[in-house]
């Protein structure tokens, strides 16, 4: 019964960071992307202040994507990093 209980625990938290990383980072980007159209209509900008707004939510979703993905690479390579170099960052 401990081994199913173990099991069921790990496979709940595999399965919140595949939807965490597997549907929110895209999904994330996907509004970087939405953000980046605030304040456009067509060929002519409506509002620059819409603009502005836009600009400032598409950096902000952007850079959370890509502090992402350098924590995760950092994530996957930190044992090389720390038995070949010395750093030990997590």
């Amino acid at each position: 019964m401990n081994l199913l209980v173990s099991t069921l625990d790990s496979l709940w938290q595999v399965v919140l960071v595949g939807l965490v990383l597997g549907a929110g980072l895209p999904a994330v980007f996907a509004l970087g992307m939405r953000s980046l159209s605030l304040g456009h209509d067509g060929a002519v900008t409506v509002d620059p202040g819409r603009r502005t707004l836009g600009r400032i939510g598409a950096v902000t979703c952007f850079t959370i994507v890509v502090v992402a993905i350098f924590a995760g690479i950092l994530l996957l390579t930190a044992d090389f990093l720390s038995s070949s170099l010395g750093i030990h960052l997590f």
